[in-house]
């Protein structure tokens, strides 16, 4: 047999064991420990993993927003609207000083040249709602009964109606060329006689008349109703006025 020649095996560096010595577990707790509360101390801290903030929120400058609960006031002037309502209620119109209310008589507007009687009208119940009312054809007004009555203690609109005429020089033309807000007149009645600031002059078609605030139920507001002296038969003339202020 031949001879084998014997082959020293190289040592190869590399771990030594899975055995540790007491200082080397002492170093790995302590590293393990410093590294654990370092990642909980940023956890906790760090700018994206900040705790919610509970409890209400700062109130807000200027008005609430619209969903907010308190967004609604208690309708007083100045305020929001309470739920529901799309407009402001209505600012009731001046009480009437003096005389109690009663059957006028007479009306006197010197601004717009006319010195008229006054007399009566009850239409009936059906044409008094369809508002599609006629006065006799006289140069005279006509006070319709069904609904207010001048003076102190009125509980709706009183209106006055009469005709305009074509070539004549009657009183009731003079609204159309010559009323103006502002204008003061006067209205004789049973118990004495009021005084009426003019608060605005307006042309309706005579389709659109009837469904108009004109026929809003207001107190103390006196409301005079002709036909429009440059398109008779298509528009009317409407002077709203309401008790004059002062002396």
């Amino acid at each position: 047999m031949g001879s084998h020649r014997q082959i020293r095996r190289r040592r190869v560096p590399g771990i030594r064991g899975l055995v540790l010595s007491a200082g080397d577990m002492l170093i790995l707790a302590g590293c393990v420990l410093g590294i654990t509360t370092a990642w909980l101390f940023y956890a906790a801290s760090g700018p994206g993993n900040a705790l919610p903030a509970y409890g209400p929120e700062p109130a807000a400058t200027g008005s609430l927003g619209a969903s907010d609960p308190q967004s609604t006031s208690s309708g007083t002037s100045g305020g929001l609207l309470p739920a529901g309502e799309s407009t402001p209620p209505a600012v009731p119109e001046p009480a009437a000083q003096g005389p109690a209310a009663s059957v006028p008589q007479r009306i006197t507007y010197a601004a717009a040249g006319m010195d008229v009687a006054v007399h009566p009208l009850a239409p009936d119940s059906g044409t008094a709602e369809s508002r599609n009312i006629v006065p006799p054809e006289t140069m005279d007004g006509y006070w319709l009964t069904p609904f207010g009555t001048p003076g102190a203690g009125s509980g709706n609109t009183t209106y006055v109606v009469g005709h305009s005429w074509e070539g004549l020089d009657a009183p009731f033309n003079h609204l159309s060329s010559a009323a103006t807000p502002g204008d003061e007149f006067t209205v004789a009645t049973e118990t004495g006689v009021l005084r009426y600031t003019v608060d605005s002059v307006t042309t309706y078609t005579k389709s659109t008349l009837k469904d108009s605030p004109v026929w809003d139920a207001v107190p103390n507001r006196l409301v005079l109703i002709s036909c429009y002296t440059e398109d008779p038969w298509g528009k009317n003339v409407v002077v709203v006025a309401t008790p004059a202020r002062g002396p």
